[in-house]
């Protein structure tokens, strides 16, 4: 019951900090007048999401792929956490590469977060006792993990074409709009796959308080 209390803890810290990890980069990353004291808000917020993971790892300590797909995640929390305040100072420093570069990284291990956190569910589900579940799971599971394998290969083709000169018209006029409005595009892009991720964390805590009620019954 004690792991149970735990997982379910971790899984609402997950569902909540997605969002607002999400919601409160972009805000300080696009706005002007953000304060220093805004610079804590996505430490905080994507701190969330790590605290979330740990409070996993009490669940089923015994199973190696659960394990090792959970420590993934972990790591790239932790990455994440400490790239965060790059958000604040780039919207300060817009001119600095070093920070622009940071926050580029960031963008790149973030996606990688959300594509691991969704082995970390489909692990998790195979775990619990419902086989509706572990199918949901596992299939839209997988259709975010191609999404997001997608949205990372644009993202590479992007600043690989950037590299060449002599583009056709038509696509040199693309890329000047992807220059322009890159964060953006990448926030609309992923907000599908992070909604299906949110979706099937809210379904897996809803298992498993099913499954307290009716052992308590």
């Amino acid at each position: 019951m004690r792991s149970l209390g735990r997982l379910v803890r971790g899984l609402s810290a997950l569902f909540w900090g997605l969002p607002i990890g999400l919601v409160v980069s972009v805000y300080v990353a696009t706005n002007d007048w953000a304060r220093a004291t805004h610079m804590m808000a996505p430490v905080i917020a994507l701190a969330l999401l790590f605290y979330g993971l740990h409070q996993l790892s009490d669940f089923q300590k015994q199973e190696r792929i659960w394990r090792e797909a959970l420590d993934r995640a972990k790591l790239l929390a932790f990455v994440n956490v400490g790239l965060s305040p790059f958000i604040y100072w780039n919207n300060r420093l817009p001119t600095e590469t070093f920070f622009g570069v940071a926050v580029l990284l960031l963008m790149v291990t973030g996606l990688l977060f959300l594509f691991n956190l969704n082995h970390v569910l489909q692990r998790l589900a195979a775990m619990l006792p419902d086989e509706t579940l572990r199918t949901e799971t596992r299939v839209f599971g997988n259709l975010n993990l191609s999404l997001l394998t997608a949205i990372l290969v644009l993202f590479a083709l992007f600043f690989i074409l950037q590299r060449f000169n002599n583009l056709p018209d038509s696509l040199e006029r693309i890329l000047s709009v992807m220059r322009i409005l890159h964060h953006w595009l990448l926030v609309f892009l992923i907000l599908l796959p992070m909604a299906m991720t949110m979706t099937l964390i809210w379904k897996i805590k809803e298992v498993i308080f099913a499954s307290v009620f009716s052992y308590q019954d």
